[in-house]
């Protein structure tokens, strides 16, 4: 038996990570790296502004969006409800909360997880790995 055949498929997937703040684009960066998990290597492409998101997932060939719920002056939950309203077939979304307690706009903006600022990369890698492996019919916390 070689060794290659003992070696799991990898999967590659394009995450669109969006904020209007260039240190919490690169702190998800770095949480996430380039192989989240040994049978996932993923692709970052950054977003600063809410037009680049909408433009960008509706080019097609997002895995994932991960939105910044405190961005400005466009916010990740206005913008996850729009792209769910507008997009033919939009990505599953994660969004990036300040505060637990806003969990329940994530629901309201049809997001697919969340997880929590400040970025912690267990958390994250976990609800991104979720939502790529396993889809997501309901949000999930990520905390």
């Amino acid at each position: 038996m070689s060794e290659s055949s003992s070696e799991p498929h990898v999967r590659r997937a394009t995450l669109l990570v969006y904020s209007s703040n260039a240190s919490v684009r690169e702190r998800v960066r770095t949480a996430l790296g380039t192989r989240p998990s040994p049978d996932l290597e993923v692709e970052l492409v950054e977003a600063s502004t809410g037009e680049e998101v909408v433009q960008r997932c509706d080019e097609g060939g997002i895995d994932l969006a991960i939105l910044d719920g405190e961005a400005t002056p466009t916010g990740g939950l206005g913008l996850c409800r729009q792209i769910k309203d507008e997009l033919d077939d939009p990505p599953p979304v994660l969004v990036l909360l300040g505060r637990r307690d806003d969990a329940w706009l994530a629901t309201w903006s049809r997001a697919d997880g969340v997880a929590l600022h400040p970025i912690d990369a267990l958390h994250i890698t976990d609800a991104v790995l979720g939502l790529l492996h396993h889809g997501a019919d309901t949000v999930s916390t990520g905390h």
